[in-house]
């Protein structure tokens, strides 16, 4: 069996979120089994790619506030969205996969918990290209689609630390409960990949990395206004 561990942060605020995954990846090494992590939001917010401007960002979008994550791909609302962080050490068979390798692996698992719940979806065999820089209007390659219509994104970010992917699930309009998804994402990945899973410990100081993080980086103007 695999061993990898499971947290259920919460709700925080964006720049808390954003920095909670940031020292994630950053501790990816140290932490040996790859996290995974299920969190939401304390008020509407956006985020946005590590690489878009600011200036494309703030006339694309009126929600406030907008934060910088910090993986790539485009802008994302949040507020009852299902979103979750995966982070894997280097090494490990995921930090090896492609980027779109990774990514299609990452919708597959999603789309196998919606079917342990009897809800069809299908990877995206192609793109559906319509305003550009927003993550949910139209669809890239092997996002999660219900009757055609994008319910699961992601972005990631593959360095020396590892590999971190963080996803906003907006389920299709069913009555479906949010528990009920994580469980089936257990499960999915006791069966497909053998997992083993453990709650995750914070290991000493990590609460205060997160939150000076969240403080000195992610809530700063000079770190979202960058480019």
């Amino acid at each position: 069996m695999n061993s990898w561990l499971l947290l259920n942060s919460g709700k925080g605020d964006a720049a808390f979120n954003m920095a909670f995954d940031d020292v994630l990846l950053e501790s990816a090494g140290s932490l040996g089994a790859p996290v995974l992590r299920f969190y939401g939001w304390t008020q509407p917010a956006a985020t946005f790619g590590y690489f878009q401007k600011i200036s494309g960002v703030e006339s694309t979008i009126q929600l406030r506030p907008l934060i910088r994550r910090p993986t790539g791909g485009g802008i994302v609302p949040h507020d009852a969205d299902w979103t979750y962080s995966f982070v894997v050490r280097p090494g490990h068979e995921w930090y090896a996969f492609s980027a779109l390798e990774s990514y299609r692996r990452m919708h597959a698992w999603i789309q196998s918990a919606f079917a342990e719940l009897k809800i069809e979806t299908e990877l995206a065999p192609c793109c559906k290209k319509t305003l550009p820089g927003q993550c949910f209007v139209g669809y890239e390659k092997f996002d999660l689609l219900w009757r055609g219509q994008k319910i699961a994104g992601a972005a990631q970010r593959r360095n020396k630390f590892g590999l971190l992917i963080q996803g906003s699930v907006q389920p299709p309009p069913l009555s479906l409960a949010r528990t009920d998804w994580e469980n089936a994402m257990f499960v999915v990945a006791q069966k497909q990949f053998g997992v083993d899973w453990a709650n995750f410990l914070p290991p000493e100081n990590f609460r205060a990395q997160v939150e000076f993080s969240t403080r000195e980086k992610f809530s700063k103007e000079a770190f979202n206004r960058k480019r």
